[in-house]
């Protein structure tokens, strides 16, 4: 049952990670590797992106 909540607790982050990310346009043109790793930064650090954190990668 633990770790049922668990998992179900990680899907919940994520998905309001996915969701936080599309609001803040982190998934629009994804053409390159340094995009979408910012598009997963944003969903991972979600938290940040609310705080008004940039998680963009530059080069």
């Amino acid at each position: 049952m633990r770790l049922l909540r668990i998992n179900l607790l990680a899907v919940i982050y994520l998905v309001v990670g996915v969701v936080v990310a599309a609001t803040h346009h982190y998934f629009r043109h994804l053409g390159s590797l340094r995009l979408i790793a910012s598009a997963v930064l944003a969903v991972v650090l979600w938290p940040l992106v609310l705080l008004g954190v940039n998680v963009h990668i530059h080069h």
